[in-house]
């Protein structure tokens, strides 16, 4: 036991990732009983959070789900692009404490100090960007100290929503949640179009394919990574619906252009590639969606719903079992079980998007349907790698 909680704390990757797979399970299973409830007619008229349950909602998939699996994202894969130390087992087991302790107050945000509540809930993302500037700084590359300013973004977004829960604005709830969303995906087009194609290059080059090897193409870089960035800045100034939707057409269009020199048709036969290429597609498709929302043709509920589900927890579910199977020491094979976890994801967004597009009848089915496959594609992940993250690595 004590071996297995040390390992556990050991590298940053292993806390947060458990963290963000138990996390996922917990909060959609709390929101499919409470829309399972509604749906059939019942009434929950008492939760222990202070802010309605579809903002309960929102807020935690954003600000708990998503921010655990940067926070052991970034605190594995700084060290190994600068040569810094890995965090020590006290700052992870600090840190960790930090972000779970967030989830606890949200959660008993009906019985505290709102301001409290802000307090802590704000305090995980400042710590860990100062840990990780403090490792980024021994080799300070532009490309790299970017991810602090977008960090910074995701962290105003939730500073927005707490700024309305306290009283002291009136409209940052639904600004600070899109900013936060669109933050988040900012890094996954910037760090999707570097993993993405070089892990399919480097399994092609393994297999012995010397040619037609993925590609990124500069003018195509700027414009996808320089539109995501933008987009999340532009929601938060709010100039006009026009001009923001334009920015994450653009967005979209460049990610899928992206997306196109990567060799996709190669990977089909190897999920641990394809589940990040499909949560690339899953980008392209919420952006060029989102845009289409802004500029009144289609639902945005629908368009951040496939950013949500499908870029943010494909994209995180795909690269959370690599970065297991890499640092474990263990072969880079996705189980069966896993590959179809990637597949239930996808499904997952497809259905709760095709929901905000239709009659409440068929909102409710295909939104706990959605809730379904997200909670088995996460219950699966926490089932096949929890021996793996509290295991020491193999020499």
């Amino acid at each position: 036991m004590i071996t297995s909680l040390r390992t556990l704390f050991g590298e940053g990757f292993r806390i947060f990732f458990l963290a963000a797979g138990l996390f996922a399970v917990f909060s959609v299973t709390l929101w499919e009983g409470w829309l399972g409830i509604h749906a059939t007619g019942g009434l929950v008229t008492s939760m222990p959070f202070a802010p309605p349950p579809h903002l309960w909602h929102a807020h935690e998939m954003i600000f708990g789900y998503a921010s655990a699996a940067l926070g052991g994202f970034f605190l594995t894969a700084v060290p190994n692009w600068t040569g810094a130390k890995a965090s020590r087992h006290t700052f992870i087991l600090a840190v960790s404490s930090l972000w779970l302790a967030g989830r606890l107050v949200i959660w008993w945000s009906g019985h505290i100090d709102p301001v409290l509540v802000a307090v802590i809930d704000l305090a995980f993302l400042p710590v860990l960007a100062a840990k990780i500037a403090t490792q980024l700084i021994k080799r300070p590359k532009p490309q790299n100290m970017m991810f602090l300013a977008l960090l910074t973004i995701i962290w105003s977004g939730n500073l927005l929503v707490h700024l309305e829960w306290t009283g002291a604005i009136n409209n940052g709830v639904w600004p600070g949640l899109r900013l936060g969303l669109l933050g988040i995906t900012a890094i996954i087009a910037v760090i999707g179009g570097r993993v993405t194609p070089a892990f399919t290059r480097n399994a092609m080059t393994r297999s012995g394919v010397e040619t037609h090897l993925p590609r990124s193409r500069r003018p195509l870089e700027i414009a996808g990574i320089g539109s995501a960035i933008l987009l999340p800045l532009l929601v938060a100034f709010d100039p006009s619906d026009t001009v923001i939707g334009v920015v994450a057409i653009i967005a979209g269009v460049a990610q899928a252009l992206r997306l196109s020199g990567w060799r996709t048709a190669w990977c089909l036969k190897q999920p641990i590639l394809w589940s990040l290429h499909l949560g690339f597609a899953m980008l392209a498709a919420g952006y060029f969606a989102l845009g289409l929302a802004y500029l009144g043709l289609t639902s945005e509920i629908a368009a951040l719903h496939i950013l949500g589900i499908g870029a943010v927890g494909g994209m995180t579910l795909a690269v959370m079992s690599r970065a297991i199977l890499g640092h474990a020491g263990l072969p880079l094979v996705a189980s069966r079980p896993i590959a179809v976890a990637y597949g239930l994801v996808c499904a997952a967004a497809i259905l709760r998007a095709s929901g905000s597009m239709a009659g409440l009848d068929w909102y409710n089915v295909a939104t706990l349907s959605s809730g379904a496959l997200w909670i088995a594609a996460f219950a699966t992940f926490v089932a096949v790698f929890f021996p793996i993250l509290v295991t020491p690595k193999k020499l």
